[in-house]
């Protein structure tokens, strides 16, 4: 049977625990976990955590950590993505997967032809949704570390701001990505729906990015990242 990892927003160390009441929750009334089941527990330092449930209650729940080891999960390959902000589940679905195949930050980026505009309170709800999807697959997948979501950017000042020793943008007409030596930092700059315009590759090849291809047919915006990331990991990561 699979132990059940939870992530806990704060720092952990060995020794008793409190959970949050949301997490006391899913761990008492969804899953029906019990005093004495065995928990594994990390707080985005990279560390795991493991023990046992020591107190469940209908509004608290306490966990005794008796092991602490590092996580074996993170990427050699560092990678910075750059994904064109799209709407609802498109964006959600990009997210989701780029946290499992082991990116290690993400900025939306509006572009020229994006459908979405955040603002204020609204851009705030969105980044912390985000951010309980990262959460939510850091914990499916084995992740110790979540990957930084930024708020969203303009292209403009998302590709100036910008570092890695490889930078891509993807298009059609260019070079596969197995054409370019192999980096220990990587950014990708993924279009939102519609794509880029030839205006903004332009903008993004004189920041320094090489535009790469990755393959004979054109993928959806929330199909393209866990392509692109996944042909990542197989030549430079640890796939």
């Amino acid at each position: 049977m699979r132990l059940s990892r939870f992530f806990v927003d704060q720092p952990l160390s060995l020794g008793q625990h409190g959970l949050p009441e949301a997490q006391a929750h899913y761990i008492g009334r969804v899953l029906r976990l019990v005093v004495g089941d065995a928990v594994q527990l990390f707080d985005g330092s990279g560390q795991e955590f493991l023990g046992q449930l020591s107190e469940v209650g209908k509004k608290s729940v306490r966990v005794e950590l008796t092991e602490q080891f590092d996580g074996q999960a993170e990427s050699p390959l560092r990678v910075h993505l750059g994904q064109g902000l799209s709407r609802g589940e498109r964006m959600d679905w990009a997210i989701q997967k780029a946290t499992e195949l082991g990116v290690a930050v993400i900025t939306p980026v509006v572009s020229e032809r994006c459908e979405v505009r955040l603002k204020d309170e609204r851009a705030d709800k969105r980044l912390s949704h985000w951010r309980q999807i990262a959460i939510s697959a850091c914990e499916q997948c084995g992740r110790s570390v979540l990957p930084v979501i930024h708020p969203p950017l303009l292209l403009s000042d998302w590709l100036r701001q910008t570092e890695a020793d490889l930078k891509l943008v993807l298009h059609p007409v260019a070079e596969p990505l197995s054409s370019h030596p192999k980096p220990a930092s990587l950014a990708f700059l993924i279009g939102p729906e519609g794509g880029l315009s030839e205006t903004e590759v332009d903008q993004a090849k004189a920041a320094g990015f090489h535009a790469a291809r990755l393959g004979p047919r054109v993928l959806r915006t929330e199909t393209a990242p866990v392509v692109a990331l996944s042909v990542a990991q197989q030549l430079w990561g640890d796939f």
